[in-house]
């Protein structure tokens, strides 16, 4: 009789595993996956920052979202996708690191394309090209590209690309300013012919103030691409993020939050 009830006792404790399996084999969401690979979790695509770059990213005044161009641009790539966009602020020399170490799947952070970094990571199409560009009065007819800084006045921010390249001008002089707001106010004032800095911050300027006196020469002195980071390790990732790209691209959507950020540029 022991026996018997043992053989019974057995046997139920097999099938209450049995169940226990298929239940969790059932269980919600177990078809999705993150960009990891793990089957149980939620598609979430890990995105890193360095929240300290306006107009590409930053957080509110609250501290608590993440704002800017990239960020924006990030989200609907995410979308696109079909993940749920995960945010983290980071040091920017730690960004490349993190990614190595699979503690994200994307970077995107205002970083530029180089040699150096493609070493390391895998880059999208660029999304955003940036340089140095300039500000005039809408009415000065006379600048129209770099060369013709030669004899005039112009501000830059002190430490900066900007300040290096104006120096190199020959007959251009140059005003130093703390900042970039001051420069714009300075070229405001006419105690300059033109501000030289980097484009998007000159782009942001004039959408956000909403001037309707300045504006923005085509012509950039450098070139830089800024491009979306992923692993080496997922080529994958790569492909999927740079098809994303297109779409929001062919659907206007691209356009849409490029103006939100710098206007019609």
């Amino acid at each position: 009789m022991v026996k018997e009830m043992k053989k019974f006792m057995t046997l139920c404790l097999v099938a209450l595993l049995a169940l226990a399996t298929l239940a969790a084999g059932c269980g919600g969401g177990g078809d999705k996956k993150d960009a990891k690979g793990d089957p149980k979790a939620e598609k979430v695509l890990r995105i890193g920052c360095n929240a300290d770059f306006a107009p590409f990213e930053f957080q509110d005044v609250s501290g608590k979202e993440y704002q800017g161009f990239d960020m924006d641009l990030i989200r609907a790539v995410a979308k696109e996708m079909g993940y749920k966009a995960e945010i983290q602020n980071l040091n920017f020399d730690g960004l490349i690191p993190a990614l190595e170490a699979d503690n994200l799947d994307v970077i995107i952070s205002g970083m530029t394309i180089n040699d150096e970094r493609k070493k390391k990571v895998d880059f999208s199409d660029p999304y955003y090209k940036s340089g140095l560009s300039i500000i005039v009065k809408k009415d000065d007819t006379s600048i129209n590209k770099f060369s013709d800084l030669k004899g005039k006045k112009v501000a830059v921010q002190i430490g900066t690309t900007s300040a290096m390249e104006v120096k190199k001008i020959e007959g251009a002089e140059v005003k130093e300013f703390n900042s970039s707001a001051d420069t714009f106010l300075e070229l405001k004032a006419g105690g300059v012919d033109a501000v030289v800095n980097d484009r998007p911050v000159n782009d942001y300027y004039i959408m956000k103030s909403g001037v309707t006196d300045v504006r923005r020469l085509e012509e950039l002195l450098t070139s830089e691409d800024y491009g979306i980071a992923s692993s080496k390790k997922k080529p994958e990732m790569k492909k999927q993020i740079d098809a994303a790209l297109k779409k929001l691209h062919d659907s206007g959507e691209y356009d849409k939050i490029f103006k939100k950020w710098f206007g019609n540029g």
